[in-house]
């Protein structure tokens, strides 16, 4: 959604005869938003994109609601629920409440499958790994430490150069991920002050349609439901597309993050928002500079929102014992902050190194049974003194 994109060859009009040199149409496919009443894309398929030869259920599950878990402070090692699979079945459902659905992935192999979720965007952060993402639009390069922005409905894969270390975050949303509009101005182009710009943003390359019949397995996730529908024709047989809806990636390194004379409060490093939730991110920078500034946050209770960081790489500020895929969950109501000591520590110093991934969710999220066999048990009791 960020600009509009005009690949591969399109008709001067919309909605009006779109014919081959044999005189036979191209396809138009609407793919629209809120209805017909927000951004959309067309685009142009050398054949029907309806044109499925079996629909089956499949059977693929990523963690059971812990029902009985407390409401307090969580550090968990999501390392520790590593399985095997690809993009999409090696997911480790953590966290979810009506509006999210945050998981990990170790991924482990690639997969001729083809991808869509239709009831979600995805926001899938690549914690370790590069490769390439293909979908309908064409081919988008993928990097590590990329944000990629995968509208709900797309056809796609993701695939990796080397599957010995790679790792994801993944956080779906059940209303449209934005650009928040204070980033923007009246005609959606970035502000001058906003931490990142359309030059940041990354879409994908429109390639050669593949017209392929055949049989092609495209798994459909519909909310916590999966079926196998076997296609006829290769689904990338685009001829061309424009639009505002497309897959796109955004690198965290290329996040400017604002400085303060005093500590600044999580939501100036807002990066996306979708309905009841954000995602933040922690990159490196300059430390406030009022003479008394305490660069490590005070300690705080936000009473609207559940907050949960995955830590991705560096020194963090606030507290020991943190490693990469390293997760911690403060829920609303609970108070936290600094370990003892840290908030001492961190007066006088000028910067700091650390990347790291921030929900903050509007309504209380749910847990699974990863966090209780990944959580460390002591955590709660880290802020006592010795």
């Amino acid at each position: 959604m960020p600009f509009y994109v005009k690949q591969g060859q399109i008709p001067h009009k919309r909605h009006i005869a779109f014919a081959k040199e044999n005189g036979e149409l191209y396809r138009e496919e609407l793919f629209s938003t809120h209805g017909f009443s927000n951004i959309y894309s067309n685009k142009y398929h050398h054949n029907m994109p309806t044109k499925a030869l079996e629909v089956a259920p499949m059977s693929l599950t990523h963690g059971d609601t812990w029902v009985d878990s407390l409401v307090q402070n969580y550090k968990l090692d999501s390392r520790l629920a590593d399985g095997e699979g690809n993009f999409f079945s090696a997911r480790n459902k953590i966290f979810f409440n009506a509006d999210v659905a945050l998981y990990t992935a170790k991924v482990t192999a690639d997969t001729d499958e083809f991808y869509r979720n239709a009831y979600a965007d995805e926001v899938v952060f690549v914690h370790e790994g590069d490769g390439v993402l293909l979908s309908e639009y064409g081919e988008l390069e993928v990097k590590k430490w990329d944000y990629l922005v995968i509208p709900r409905g797309t056809t796609y894969q993701l695939k990796f150069n080397d599957y010995s270390n790679v790792r994801l975050f993944v956080i779906e949303s059940f209303t449209m991920v934005e650009i928040p509009k204070h980033f923007r101005n009246e005609y959606g182009q970035l502000l001058e002050s906003a931490p990142y710009c359309e030059r940041d943003i990354r879409v994908p390359e429109l390639k050669d349609a593949v017209v392929e019949r055949g049989n092609f397995p495209l798994v459909c996730k519909f909310g916590d439901k999966y079926q196998l529908t076997q296609l006829e024709w290769h689904p990338f047989d685009l001829v061309g597309w424009d639009g505002f809806v497309y897959p796109w990636a955004f690198n965290i390194t290329e996040y400017a993050p604002k400085v303060g004379k005093i500590h600044l409060p999580p939501s100036d490093h807002l990066l996306f928002v979708a309905r009841n939730f954000v995602i933040c991110n922690f990159v490196p920078r300059p430390y406030d500079f009022h003479p008394q500034a305490i660069p490590a946050p005070y300690y705080h209770n936000n009473i609207d929102s559940d907050e949960v960081l995955y830590y991705v790489d560096g020194d963090f500020m606030s507290r020991t014992g943190i490693e990469a895929g390293y997760i911690t969950l403060h829920q609303k109501g609970v108070a936290h902050g600094p370990q003892p000591g840290r908030t001492e520590a961190s007066i006088g110093k000028k910067d700091t190194y650390e990347y790291a991934v921030m929900v903050d969710t509007f309504a209380p999220l749910q847990l699974t049974e990863h966090v209780k066999n990944c959580m460390a048990p002591d955590y709660n009791r880290s802020w006592l003194e010795d």
